[in-house]
């Protein structure tokens, strides 16, 4: 029989190795794994420092993903704002009493740029219509474009115009004017009974000269595509009486309401033109606010 040891005469052949067992601290300089063991550990670590850097990437992810959003958003403001302005609405402010008592010099308007065609296809798609007698339009004043007027329609084309004392007539019938304010008397020959072409104190320039060629039996033909208008404040207005009319191209659109209307000073009588000016200004109405404004005109509609 066998010894015990027979099938392993050596008991380092039988795998006895207790005294060549390493602890986990006490490997062998010659264990070519002993390096691997340790960039396992720093290996644990990095992916450690991966996963804080990865939370790291999100946060700063999730920021940017904000101020895009933010900043896509404000854009689409802008774009619609600019839309709006361009095609649909725009803001105005009063800066003269041509159109007292109707509207104010302080008066803010939101003008609706939607409601006259522009002689285009669009004109069949869109609910455009005509420009009427009796309409309050804003538009670019012929001899500047660059400036703005505002002005009530008088007479369309075709019309024939005459003032006689003060008295509008179109076509021959007095014209009911209850927004006509009246501040002088008619002592005044070319402006109460227009057109006049026996006075020296009429218009100058071309439009005297137009003017001749289309009055006819005392009264003024308004031709094709243009309009005849005037202020309501009739004895202090700067009308079609001086400068002739408008063209339908230089209508910008009808004025919907008085969104704001701020009381007017004599500190308001010019403009101010300086930094300082304006910032004082500025000021002041922020500061005046509740004062200043006209709250019964506010949101008031034009018509």
């Amino acid at each position: 029989m066998n010894s015990p040891d027979e099938h392993f005469p050596d008991k380092r052949m039988a795998g006895d190795h207790s005294s060549d067992d390493l602890s986990p601290d006490e490997h062998s300089p010659d264990d070519p794994f002993a390096d691997d063991r340790f960039s396992d550990d720093r290996f644990s670590d990095d992916r450690f420092s991966d996963d804080r850097f990865s939370d790291d990437r999100g946060t700063v992810w999730a920021v940017g993903a904000g101020v895009t959003g933010s900043v896509q958003a404000l854009l689409g403001t802008v774009v619609i704002a600019v839309f709006v302005i361009t095609f649909i609405l725009q803001a105005f402010q009063i800066p003269s009493p041509s159109m007292e008592n109707t509207l104010l010099v302080g008066d803010y308007l939101l003008v609706n740029k939607l409601c006259y065609g522009g002689g285009g296809v669009g004109d069949y798609f869109m609910p455009y219509r005509r420009v009427r007698r009796g309409d309050i339009v804003v538009f670019h004043y012929p001899v500047d474009p660059a400036q703005h007027f505002v002005k009530r329609v008088i007479g369309v084309p075709g019309d024939r115009i005459r003032m006689i004392n003060k008295q509008v007539l179109v076509n021959g019938v007095p014209l009911k004017e209850p927004y006509a304010h009246f501040t002088r008397p008619a002592d005044d020959l070319f402006r109460d009974n227009f057109p006049r072409l026996d006075v020296l104190s009429g218009p100058s320039g071309e439009w005297w000269i137009e003017l001749q060629k289309l009055v006819e039996d005392g009264e003024l033909i308004v031709p094709e595509g243009h309009y005849f208008v005037m202020g309501d404040n009739r004895d202090n207005s700067y009308d079609s009486r001086y400068w002739g009319f408008v063209p339908l191209a230089n209508i910008i659109g009808r004025p919907l309401v008085i969104y704001w209307s701020v009381q007017s000073g004599e500190s308001d009588a010019t403009a101010p033109s300086s930094v300082s000016e304006k910032l004082y200004h500025f000021a002041y109405v922020v500061t005046h606010i509740f004062q200043i404004t006209r709250w019964d005109r506010t949101l008031r509609l034009v018509n």
